[in-house]
């Protein structure tokens, strides 16, 4: 099979897994609502207050979406690296006020649609409708999980989970944004980490 080499290839080559496969016309049609945006290391896409008017495709480098308590302290909520989707798809459905952030951790270069864009390819190809339903829901399962295992599970369980279920995130990350995605402080998350390569070094 010949290997996406492009952005808009790489975009209509994610709905081919799991998803309902684009044809030749559908892969167009998306390649034409699609806009290439660069953006800088720790530039906002969004920020609190304002409007999410697009979805963003991750070609290259890394998001993340966070919140900031009223202790000033941020809270992970989200990342998004190559071949992942990424928006703050409350406020980008309902077209109301955001309460969270949108940052590049990395020179970062996304894919872009626009609210009107997207629901215009809902009506045209019902297709896109239902693949992007697929990926909502996959989303929301996601955050399901996540919210039972903040209540539910000790900070080390959470991290071993972290690292068998997003290995592509946690080889890329600093501790500072894996912490902040945990719920814990970085020096706790070097004593787990410290703690999980010493009990590892004891094991026959």
């Amino acid at each position: 099979m010949k290997l996406p080499t492009s952005p808009l290839q790489l975009v209509s080559h994610y709905f081919q897994r799991g998803y309902f496969p684009l044809n030749a016309q559908e892969a167009e049609a998306l390649a034409a609502y699609c806009t290439r945006r660069q953006i800088k290391r720790r530039q906002l896409l969004l920020q609190t207050g304002e409007i999410c008017r697009h979805v963003y495709f991750v070609v290259a480098g890394c998001l993340r979406l966070y919140a900031v308590d009223t202790g000033g302290k941020a809270h992970n909520l989200q990342f998004a690296v190559e071949n992942e989707w990424l928006s703050d798809l409350a406020s980008f459905y309902a077209e109301q006020p955001s309460g969270v952030f949108i940052e590049a951790l990395e020179s970062t270069s996304v894919l872009q649609i626009s609210h009107d864009d997207l629901l215009d390819l809902f009506v045209r190809f019902h297709k896109f409708d239902r693949n992007f339903r697929i990926l909502i829901e996959r989303q929301y399962l996601q955050l399901q999980d996540r919210l039972l295992q903040s209540i539910s599970t000790p900070a080390e369980a959470r991290y071993r989970a972290f690292l068998a279920q997003y290995p592509h995130w946690a080889a890329r990350l600093p501790n500072t944004q894996i912490a902040a995605y945990l719920g814990i402080t970085p020096e706790f998350l070097s004593k787990i980490r410290r703690d999980q390569a010493s009990a590892h070094r004891r094991q026959p």
